[in-house]
């Protein structure tokens, strides 16, 4: 037998507090965005319920929890919803903040936030240059 902690104390997730430390900072981004006038139109006729239990799942795997998101590919998810650069940008301010305003340390939220960047690709619809 050996003293090895587990993967989960190890990781962001469990560092964090698990589940109930990120619905709370989930609840804390929605807030967030749902209060600003650029983003909140997106969310029109969406339910918010499932919304963040799906957010809490994805969350919870880009923190290395034992919760695997199982949604839609975020691609598909997000395809005609004409996302810009400018906005993505701003959902991830305010997945920062929620993250600082949760306690959460800064290396922790350096890992999120550069993973997240790594979807950008999947969520901005980018448009045709003028010409």
């Amino acid at each position: 037998m050996t003293n090895q902690p587990d993967l989960e104390e190890r990781s962001d997730y469990a560092a964090v507090g698990g589940a109930p430390a990120i619905t709370v900072v989930v609840d804390r981004f929605y807030q967030l965005v749902l209060g600003d006038d650029r983003l909140s139109g997106y969310f029109d006729g969406i339910e918010m319920v499932r919304l963040k239990r799906h957010q809490v799942a994805l969350v919870s795997q880009v923190m290395g929890g034992p919760v695997e998101y199982t949604g839609r590919e975020l691609s598909a998810a997000h395809a005609g919803m004409r996302i810009s650069e400018e906005d993505f940008a701003a959902v991830a301010g305010h997945l920062v903040t929620a993250l600082t305003d949760a306690g959460v340390e800064r290396p922790i939220i350096d890992r999120v936030v550069a993973t997240i960047a790594g979807t950008e690709a999947d969520i901005v619809e980018t448009r045709p240059a003028a010409g």
